[in-house]
């Protein structure tokens, strides 16, 4: 009896243990403890509005530490040469993304890495295929020791990196595993692969195979089977991508140990519910042929309805919604497919609502503010966003920066999102905490510093104005620094300006010219203070 006791302690023992891993597992080796440096700051006189909105901050329970690797963002093949661009340069430092992501996007597909300018494999056909009933024409490709100036080599983007102070995450190509023509296509992409982990010699950890390898706009999706040589079906399927992973790892674990080097390799997994053939059952099919090869899960999100002209609360709603959700989904795949559980890395994301500009908004602000805080709730891993810089298309910009094509601003002149990323960053701690809203639609994070001070994020979603009080039990009499961030009367609900503490921009869109030397609003904090929260704005608060 006593016998059978003991060895059901250690089971609930084991239990407990492997339940509380923290789900971004190896992404917090790079962990490190974080101080807050309070800004520069003018006193502001004490709120007497009734406040409608209570929030309270549970400081006696960390819920879980922040990956240092959710702040990331993506370059690519059309920002050109950005070694060679001081000016952003200077920004994405300044942005501190800690992790940069390359080539692409769906260049990833179409990306050899040591090829000079339109030296392509002889294995490579001068046609590819594509799902998404294009025009057939000669294929475009991207090559990494190019110095085309419309491209970023893979020197240069190692060079970025260390200018930035960041570290890389990779996207292989695995597109070449399905239309290359060699012999044994899957066996010769996977090589190709292991020797670019050869040649960057340990600078990249983090590795992922393919680039949303399920869509008919990919590289490899279709193939033209009287030409393929290894049998391949001829539209992929998450079975068929489980091999190409296997493969792909194998060859790459194995160049990583003849140079003694950690690396961590991800799989392209489809992130919720989907109603075409080939996404509704990739999940299942890959981890029918890949099992538990993967190491990490990656999964990309435009969060909003495809090109639909979506409203602000719209927007917002998605935020918090699909960042839950999408965990919800993959967690569920797993105990479906007798699958364990992998930290979960978001490489692509964003907004696709078009044609009022809400991409190039500060409502894109408001919602990257959501999205981080949900995230850091939600335990991803990693996350990178789309991206620095893409092409203005009278707002329907991706890019964090205006590449020259906007009218009447400079180039590399910063959009509202970027400053919303940045106080994040600046003014969120090392470790979430527990917090609480009366009101729904305002979104609370809370967060701790190795150095005790306390960093709150509050989003108040509404078009109407708010008066909240903060609540923190135990706390002595200190200070509270606070910027305030709102969009303009322009363009409707998707002001392309953004104003921190009530100080605008001067150009036709962006943020305030020096707004590091804004000073932040400096109020008396006695375990609570009341705070006013303008329609549709962002409150960073740091809590000496």
């Amino acid at each position: 009896m006593m016998k059978k006791m003991f060895f059901f302690l250690l089971f609930l023992l084991f239990s407990v243990v492997a339940f509380s891993q923290p789900l971004q597992g190896f992404f917090l080796k790079a962990w490190k403890e974080k101080k807050a440096e309070m800004p520069l700051s003018e006193k502001k006189a004490a709120i007497k509005e009734k406040y409608t909105v209570l929030i309270k901050v549970n400081t006696a329970k960390t819920a879980t530490q922040v990956s240092p690797f959710l702040y990331g963002n993506n370059t690519n093949q059309w920002m050109g040469q950005v070694v060679t661009e001081p000016v952003l340069v200077k920004q994405v430092e300044k942005l501190s993304p800690n992790i940069l992501r390359y080539p692409g996007g769906n260049f990833s597909n179409i990306f050899f890495w040591n090829a000079e300018q339109n030296k392509k494999p002889a294995d490579v056909p001068d046609t590819i295929l594509y799902g998404d009933n294009r025009l057939l024409r000669k294929s475009r490709f991207s090559y990494g020791m190019s110095n085309d100036e419309k491209g970023l080599s893979l020197d240069n983007y190692y060079k970025l990196l260390e200018q930035t102070g960041s570290k890389g995450t990779i996207c292989v190509n695995a597109g070449y595993a399905r239309y290359g023509l060699s012999e044994k296509p899957v066996a010769t992409a996977a090589h190709y692969a292991a020797d670019w982990v050869r040649y960057d010699k340990g600078r990249t950890r983090f590795w992922e195979i393919g680039n949303e390898d399920y869509g008919e706009w990919q590289a490899g999706y279709k193939i033209d089977v009287t030409k393929n040589k290894d049998g391949q079906p001829e539209i992929i399927s998450g079975e068929q991508y489980g091999k190409i992973f296997r493969e792909f790892a194998d060859s790459m674990r194995q160049a990583a140990k003849e140079i003694n080097a950690i690396i961590y390799i991800g799989a392209t997994i489809v992130e919720a519910n989907d109603h075409r053939e080939i996404k509704k059952n990739w999940n299942k099919g890959f981890f029918k042929s890949a099992g538990n090869a993967a190491d990490f899960f990656v999964v990309h999100s435009y969060y909003t309805p495809y090109e639909q002209n979506s409203g602000a609360e719209t927007i917002l709603n998605t935020a918090v919604a699909v960042t839950d959700s999408m965990m919800s989904h993959i967690r569920q795949m797993c105990r479906e497919n007798d699958i364990a559980m992998k930290p979960v890395a978001l490489t692509e994301w964003n907004i696709f609502a078009v044609r009022s500009k809400q991409q190039t908004s500060f409502i894109n602000g408001m919602h990257a503010a959501l999205v981080l805080g949900e995230m850091a709730k939600q335990q991803y891993g990693m996350a990178c966003r789309w991206d620095l810089a893409n092409a203005y298309a009278d707002g329907d910009d991706h890019g964090l920066f205006n590449k020259g094509d906007e009218p009447g601003m400079p180039k590399w002149s910063a959009r509202p999102a970027y400053y919303y990323l940045y106080y994040f960053q600046r003014f969120f701690g090392d470790r979430l905490l527990a917090s609480s809203s009366t009101d729904s639609s305002v979104v609370t994070f809370a967060s701790s510093f190795s150095d005790g001070k306390k960093g709150l994020v509050l989003v108040n979603t509404s078009a109407e104005k708010k008066v909240a009080m903060l609540q923190i039990p135990g706390k002595s009499s200190s200070s509270a620094c606070v910027y305030s961030l709102t969009g303009g009367t322009d363009n409707g609900s998707f002001s392309q300006k953004l104003f921190i503490n009530e100080k605008g921009p001067q150009l036709p869109a962006g943020g305030p010219e020096m707004f590091e030397e804004i000073k932040a609003w400096k109020y008396t904090f006695n375990n609570k203070m009341k705070l006013a929260l303008p329609a549709r704005s962002v409150q960073y608060i740091l809590i000496d």
